[in-house]
């Protein structure tokens, strides 16, 4: 007998952007909730969104509810998703964006809060990094159910080109990026995997690697490149945020790369950024803290101190 009772799964999100509907799209097509609110200062586009997207529903693998709502409905949501805000401009860095962004998003979420909301918030808009600090901040919520979308797509990035480099499915290329989700990131090189070979230990005829610091330019820089071609990124962002959202919703206890809370891992305090976590429906349930080279320590504390110093005015 059908259990009428059964909690659905709410997910609210804030801002039908390129990236918001990326991620709304990917979502219908995964199937990976219930329901799906749709918020949009300029509220004609979010109904018109809400539209479009159910009239592929009948296509999805499985149901779910699409409507154009209001922060009321985040009262009894799951998991609100932030991708609101103003978008990188060519020539413009992420931490640029920090001043103008940082005040939508307090108003934002303080209109979140008021509707009584008591889920996990997912960041996205950038600077991801500071914009999930003052989510938290603003939010009150432990900072285990304040998540920002960090170093996924970075990461991301960084295997595909690994695969393409190797000749090998990017599912098998297991490499991370972390840090901030910008220009002062880093790869983890000494961790890199290629199936069950270490990268480190790759013998030298595969090993380039000047090859491999020209990989991984193209990865920091890829945001820059593809907002000169077409003027944003957003699919690649949607469908990591869906990642995240179904590691949440489905409590898979997986790895990913997001921006979380650092007390004292890594020797860093009071700091949201991009490092291995693994994330369930309870949000972050621990941070993994990976033994670093000597190099990469260095990168990491050059990250954190620029995030600190990027956010000491707006905080």
């Amino acid at each position: 007998m059908e259990n009428r009772n059964k909690k659905v799964n709410r997910v609210v999100l804030i801002g039908t952007g390129a990236v918001g509907c990326s991620y709304a799209y990917s979502m219908i097509n995964q199937g990976v909730a219930e329901e799906l609110v749709l918020i949009d200062v300029n509220e004609a586009k979010s109904e018109g969104e809400a539209m479009d997207l159910n009239h592929g529903i009948p296509f999805a693998p499985s149901p779910i509810n699409v409507w154009s709502g209001s922060y009321q409905d985040c009262e009894t949501a799951d998991l609100v998703v932030i991708t609101a805000g103003l978008a990188q401009k060519p020539g413009e860095t992420r931490l640029q964006l920090v001043e103008k962004n940082t005040k939508i998003f307090k108003e934002i979420v303080k209109n979140i809060m008021a509707s009584g909301f008591d889920g996990i918030f997912l960041v996205a808009t950038n600077p991801v990094d500071i914009l999930t600090y003052v989510t938290w901040k603003e939010s009150g919520l432990p900072k285990e159910r304040v998540i920002g979308s960090g170093t996924v797509l970075d990461s991301a990035r960084l295997r595909f080109a690994l695969g393409q480099h190797f000749n090998m499915d990017t599912r098998n290329v297991h490499a991370y990026i972390i840090g901030e989700h910008g220009d002062t990131e880093l790869p983890v090189w000494s961790r890199a995997s290629v199936g069950v070979e270490r990268l480190e230990e790759l013998p030298t005829e595969k090993l380039n690697k000047e090859c491999l610091e020209q990989v991984f330019i193209n990865v920091r820089d890829a945001a820059y490149h593809i907002i000169e071609r077409k003027g944003a990124t957003y699919y690649g962002i949607g469908m990591s945020l869906v990642r995240i959202t179904k590691a949440i919703l489905n409590n898979e206890n997986c790895i990913l790369t997001v921006s979380c809370y650092l007390d004292g891992q890594y020797g860093q305090q009071d700091v949201f950024i991009g490092v291995p976590a693994v994330i369930n429906r309870g949000g972050i349930r621990e941070v993994i803290e990976i033994d670093l080279n000597e190099k990469e320590k260095q990168q990491f504390n050059h990250s954190v101190t620029i995030l600190k110093e990027t956010i000491k005015p707006v905080i």
